[in-house]
């Protein structure tokens, strides 16, 4: 501490982390001592330090491991080896300057000039095999304009260093662009496949790519500026020091020598465990590791001992495999968590889960997965139990597990290699747009026929195109399944079987109304797939790390802490019974009844619940109805929001919870063989999931009514003649969030059962027909009260070619409701104006017509409701969590 450039004040830390150990003990029953809860939330946070390393490098398809860390920062130093170590990489880069490198590089950085031209051509325009003419002209003449630019800032042309060409390169249809530097042999085409290889995991042979960009930039050096050097010293190795010091490191103490960075000398060695104390830096070398110092006065740390990380690339199949033993016995060492473990654990499984995410919107050829983000991606334990899951499509993950269950049940027989498709709302699936590509992830036990499947890697996305009887394939009238879409029960898909895509195109290509979008199908699924891959090498790479053993305990351990967090949770809340009823706007009602019950048997009090939908209407002829997957999710949406804590949302929350949904209702109808037969369920998904929420909270009282619709909005066109122009177009709108006890609802947000965006005006316009006229806050629409209901949105369009238009929407006839005295909001409006006239209709709450160049179409999406009594110049709040406290008294 003396040669800390701050005093630090050990008393201050000492009595803090006291604090902390009682807080733990009283929580976990878990005693920790200082070093231990100090070292705990050290690795905690370094495990929050790597895993947005990890995430960023896999979405641009770079392995760290083949890079050196760069430490950045006065205490970067003291991280660089626990990091550097959990990431694979095994040189460190600890700059003198660390404390104040971004100073440091504004004095010394180079002046660097960019030029770029939108050339939007395909390939074989801009090369025949080799660059043409013009582009080459065109690179020219960058070149001459960004030369020019340098010399104003005075940088001579013995300065300048020869240009970097650039290329923006895409898919013919994809929207995200690859750029390509100019390569050695002159191929771009290659240079960029590579590119599209490395980053996604595939390529499509045949398919035309897109010249949209070309780039030149020109460097100029402005100083020779080098750091400090140090004085030359040929020692082997460093035994003099400063003195040593205690370090804690790997559960004990241990003695560490201590130097100073001033009287370090080019070429010295020294060895961990070490600390070298710079001017504006610490570093710490861990043992194992060994730093070097060259004539800039850069220190280099190595790690000296043996590569024991997992390989995540290599394995049979393609998937990576770790030999592994069998289910934890019940006598495990890890049969207790310890709470600094199960958070890394957390960390551990989120970061995994949030890396497929990133993949799959890098990777995806459609607008509503790349630009809307309208998917989901997590992970099951080998019997379909929700793990943990990237915080993406809510009314997704509950039904995941379903459909896994499903899938397990018509597959017995799993293989190494096997992918599996499914869109089936009848065995867990959602609704016909949403695919479900799942990947189960097997150990390779040496030696053995049989394979063990460890986990499931599953990722959910709406397909905008599906097939059906209308563009955007959620026809808002339909009366069967089979007027929604391509029906996918269960497709087992081997990449690596040409004949099994060529299968798959066949199902999504052929029944009376085909997808009319295959090969953006089959590009998605393909992204899907990617992200499936990348979760299964980073989990059996968590594996090789940890064993099994320590992974299967961790994960039961995350969903056990899930169910101990709702039962706190739901202990906050009086017991008893608390219903409430809503109404669809044709008026056929949802009711629910929530029986909390304590168990007050042990030192503490644990909730659990009772969720009934006895009263719900029964099924219906349209398409409005919601199976129990669908039903269930809503249910562990409302539950994670009752816990005040940023916990992963999995199965265990439904651990204290018995849901009872009655047979042939609106819930939960029946299924039939044939897809002709069976109900119509695309609107279920989108709408009634909305409501279910609003039925949960009202019961609670902890929120007025939401939108409660997720107003759909689709349009597309089809032809026989020019099939190539075919496409589907589909989006949800924004709207008001109910307020609550001590928060006013959000303005113009998706909310509950959607988290997805909204699509980019830009992107919008330049792929599809449509000019967007209005997009804006729908002033006045909350419901107003103590806390006002929050505002929906206004989105007008105009469309610019002949199309086919869908409405699927609600809240239109009724209104979100308000509580304890609030107001409700706003009803949606849907309305048209035909070109060349001067006043808009109101439309219904689901029409499908046709469009003309100059329509114009004007959604006004519902409002929240407000809450309480609204008091003459009471302050209001702005808009926060939800809240635990306050609940109502039971009936």
């Amino acid at each position: 501490s003396d040669l800390f450039p701050l005093p630090l004040d050990l008393k201050a830390v000492e009595r803090r982390l006291d604090e902390q150990i009682e807080a733990i003990r009283k929580a976990s029953g878990q005693q920790y001592s200082r070093e231990t809860l100090a070292s705990g939330y050290l690795q905690i946070a370094n495990a929050n330090m790597i895993a947005p390393i990890k995430r960023i490098s896999v979405a641009r398809g770079y392995d760290v491991r083949d890079y050196a860390l760069m430490t950045f920062g006065g205490a970067g130093g003291q991280h660089g080896c626990a990091i550097a170590r959990e990431l694979g990489i095994r040189r460190i880069v600890c700059s003198p300057f660390a404390g104040v490198l971004s100073a440091l590089g504004i004095g010394i950085a180079d002046i660097s000039k960019f030029e770029e031209r939108t050339i939007r051509r395909r390939y074989r325009d801009c090369f025949n095999p080799t660059p043409v003419g013009w582009l080459l002209e065109l690179f020219e003449e960058m070149e001459a304009a960004a030369k020019q630019r340098l010399r104003e800032e005075g940088v001579g042309e013995q300065s300048i260093r020869p240009p970097r060409r650039l290329l923006d390169m895409r898919y013919i249809g994809q929207e995200n662009r690859l750029t390509v530097a100019a390569p050695e042999d002159g191929d771009y085409r290659k240079a960029f496949e590579r590119e599209h290889e490395q980053l996604y995991g595939f390529t499509f042979p045949g398919r035309e790519i897109e010249v949209y960009t070309a780039r030149l930039e020109l460097v100029g050096s402005q100083s020779d500026t080098k750091t400090q050097a140090r004085p030359e010293s040929c020692a082997a190795s460093l035994k003099d020091h400063a003195g040593t010091t205690s370090f804690y490191f790997d559960g004990r103490f241990q003695e560490a020598a201590l130097f100073v960075g001033d009287e370090l000398s080019v070429n010295d060695r020294i060895s961990g465990p070490a600390i070298i104390a710079e001017g504006i830096s610490t570093i710490v070398v861990e043992p194992g590791w060994e730093a070097t110092i060259d004539e800039s006065g850069t220190i280099s740390l190595f790690d000296r001992m043996p590569a024991t990380k997992h390989d995540p690339v290599s394995g049979p199949h393609g998937f990576g495999a770790a030999i592994v033993e069998r289910s934890p016995a019940s006598g495990s060492r890890f049969n207790e968590a310890d709470p600094i473990e199960l958070e890394l654990f957390n960390n551990h499984f989120a970061s995994v889960a949030e890396q497929m995410g990133a993949t799959l919107q890098k990777t995806a050829l459609s607008t509503n997965v790349k630009e809307r983000l309208d998917f989901s991606c997590a992970i099951f334990s080998a019997n379909g139990d929700l793990v943990v899951n990237a915080p993406h499509i809510p009314v997704h993950l509950g039904a995941m597990s379903e459909c896994i269950r499903c899938l397990c049940e018509d597959i017995p027989e799993m293989r190494p290699g096997d992918t599996f498709i499914t869109n089936d709302p009848y065995r867990g699936g959602s609704h016909l747009p949403d695919v479900t590509v799942v990947t189960p992830v097997f150990s390779d036990d040496s030696g053995s026929d049989r394979h063990q499947i460890l986990f499931f890697t599953a990722s959910r996305a709406h397909h905008a195109e599906i097939g059906g009887s209308t563009p955007g394939s959620m026809p808002p009238f339909s009366q069967s399944l089979a007027e929604e879409g391509v029906l996918i029960s269960c497709f087992r898909f081997r990449p690596d079987d040409p004949s099994s895509e060529s299968a798959l195109r066949s199902l999504l290509s052929g029944g009376s109304d085909p997808s009319r979008a295959p090969d953006e199908n089959l590009a998605d699924i393909h992204a899907q797939l990617a992200a499936n891959r990348l979760g299964s090498r980073l989990l059996l790479s968590m594996v090789a790390d940890q064993g099994w053993e320590k992974v299967a305990a961790y994960m039961e351990h995350i969903q056990e802490a899930a169910a101990r967090k709702i039962r706190f949770a739901l202990a906050r809340i009086p017991e008893g019974r608390y219903s409430f009823r809503d109404e669809l706007d044709h008026g056929s009602p949802i009711s629910a009844s929530i029986e909390i019950r304590h168990d007050q048997s042990r030192s503490e009090v644990l909730g659990s619940a009772l969720i009934d939908f006895e009263g719900t209407g029964p099924f219906l002829p349209g398409n409005l109805n919601a199976n129990p997957a669908i039903t269930t999710s809503a249910v562990i949406y409302c539950l994670r929001c009752l816990i005040q804590e940023a916990i992963p949302l999995n199965a265990g929350i439904l651990q204290p919870i018995r849901v009872n949904i009655p047979e042939n209702s609106l819930l939960n109808p029946p299924r039939y063989p044939e897809p002709s037969q069976c109900l119509p369920i695309v609107g279920g998904n989108v709408e009634t999931s909305q409501r279910i929420v609003d039925v949960l909270f009202g019961a609670l009282k902890v929120a007025a009514g939401s939108q409660g619709t997720m107003n759909n909005l689709l349009f597309g066109r089809r032809s026989t003649t020019s099939p190539e122009e075919n496409f589907g177009y589909y989006e949800t709108l924004a709207g008001g969030v109910g307020a609550g006890p001590d928060f006013d609802g959000a303005d113009a947000v998706h909310s509950h059962m959607t988290n997805t965006r909204l699509t980019d005006h830009e992107v919008l316009e330049s792929r599809y027909p449509v000019r967007v006229r209005r997009c804006e806050i729908r002033r006045g629409s909350g419901g107003n009260g103590r806390h006002r209901g929050g505002n929906g949105m206004v989105r007008e369009l105009e469309f610019l070619a002949p199309l086919e238009l869908s409405l699927l929407t609600s809240r239109r006839t009724t209104q979100p409701y308000g509580l304890e005295g609030g107001n409700p909001g706003e009803s949606g409006r849907n309305l048209l104006k035909r070109a060349g006239e001067t006043v808009f209709r109101e439309l219904p709450g689901s029409i499908q017509l046709q469009v003309r160049p100059g329509d114009c179409l004007r959604i006004e999406t519902p409002g929240g409701g407000g809450y309480g009594l609204a008091q003459e110049g009471e302050r209001k709040q702005r808009a926060g969590p939800l809240p635990s406290g306050r609940l109502p008294a039971p009936e």
